[in-house]
């Protein structure tokens, strides 16, 4: 779908609300034509999926005013006039000194107002309002190098999958939306950040010991072999935030970070998942992660791994 002009405005009903959509025709994906009521349209299509992906947690909205050709706004805080029915959690910031009401998606009409705010991509925190100090996610992100084949990050995500078997973890994978796979994993809310990231540290290296010459824990990019597949335990800190499940990510293609089962990551490519693709995949499949939040897991034996690993709360390396 394409337009000369940006159309006039439409209102979409979601749920009890109406959003009103300014520039609907505005191209959003130029090398597609996919505009800002497509992007709508898919959000309101995966609607159940991102919503339970997004829930009670702070989210960054990676805006994108003029469609993703043009500049990107990270934007913490909720601007004025947002909507009274829009929910909101306060989040200090230590390294400025200052707070943001950031967004805390409760409803799809949420999404949706992101989406007429020129959102593409939300990026939620893994600890939700309630407590926001206290992760109830943990993250594994299987992080390519430039010279990585997806290959290597398949068999890289088989040595988690059987890592979290011997746990007695299930984990929840999806595409990046970009060359690399995400593994979620529900958590106790009884550890904080600085813990959880701990935790995520020894798994990583668990991982890199069974395949070293494919997989890295390094920090420093500059010091990873360019072939390598990085398990970024890092995006476990406070305030680090990645796309959430069924996010549309900023670039061209416009791909979605896409919940995927275990059995199909080996024929499945990121590249194929997009805004136009997902929508009859989730209508066929319904939400591969509606089963996310049934069991919560105990970090204890990561952080006894970590113990014996002698990794401090606070990585020298960092």
């Amino acid at each position: 779908m394409s337009s000369t002009s940006a159309g006039e405005p439409v209102e979409l009903n979601v749920g009890e609300r109406t959003i009103r959509l300014s520039s609907p025709d505005r191209v959003y994906f130029p090398a597609r034509g996919e505009t800002k009521l497509d992007l709508a349209q898919y959000y309101l299509s995966v609607g159940e999926g991102i919503v339970r992906s997004l829930r009670d947690r702070p989210c960054m909205l990676h805006r994108y005013p003029k469609g993703v050709a043009g500049a990107k706004v990270h934007q913490k805080r909720i601007p004025a006039g947002a909507p009274q029915w829009l929910q909101t959690v306060s989040i200090y910031f230590p390294r400025f000194g200052r707070t943001a009401d950031e967004l805390c998606v409760t409803e799809l009409a949420s999404v949706i107002w992101g989406v007429q705010m020129s959102t593409v991509e939300f990026h939620p925190w893994n600890s939700r309002r309630l407590d926001t100090e206290r992760p109830d996610e943990w993250r594994i992100d299987l992080d390519p190098m430039p010279d990585c084949s997806f290959d290597r990050v398949r068999r890289t995500a088989a040595i988690a999958h059987e890592v979290l078997d011997e746990l007695g973890i299930r984990g929840f994978p999806k595409t990046s939306g970009g060359a690399g796979l995400h593994i979620y994993v529900r958590i106790r809310p009884d550890w904080g950040f600085g813990e959880v990231r701990r935790a995520a540290l020894a798994f990583a290296r668990e991982v890199e010991r069974r395949n070293p010459s494919e997989v890295t824990t390094t920090w420093w990019r500059k010091d990873r072999d360019p072939g390598a597949v990085f398990v970024d335990y890092n995006q476990n800190t406070r305030d680090h935030t990645i796309a959430a499940a069924y996010s549309v990510r900023g670039n061209p293609e416009a791909t979605v970070s896409t919940p995927v089962s275990w059995a199909e990551i080996d024929a499945v490519h990121p590249r194929d998942l997009t805004i136009a693709t997902v929508p009859a995949r989730f209508a066929a499949l319904g939400d591969l992660h509606a089963e996310i939040d049934d069991v919560a897991h105990d970090l204890s034996p990561l952080l006894e791994w970590a113990e014996r690993d002698g990794i401090a709360t606070d990585d020298p390396d960092e």
